[in-house]
């Protein structure tokens, strides 16, 4: 539950304004940690049943913005 505030406490130190949150479907994710994500006004996002590649092609497609776009600013 910690790490649920600490994500929402960091986003709004930088000024986000996230309306999704994608993530896997671990057993760490619990419902309290929904309901917590919720409260912020974020729609969570669960990936697929049993398609191992879409957090891999997420996490390429996050390292391709961060190079394209970061690296340059």
């Amino acid at each position: 539950m910690q790490f649920g505030r600490n994500l929402l406490m960091d986003l709004e130190d930088a000024g986000g304004t996230a309306k999704f949150l994608i993530r896997d479907r671990d057993s760490k994710f619990t419902a309290a940690f929904d309901a917590l994500v919720a409260d912020a006004g974020l729609k969570v996002v669960t990936s697929g049943v049993r398609m191992p590649w879409m957090n891999s092609l997420m996490e390429r497609w996050m390292q391709t913005c961060r190079r394209e776009l970061l690296d340059r600013t």
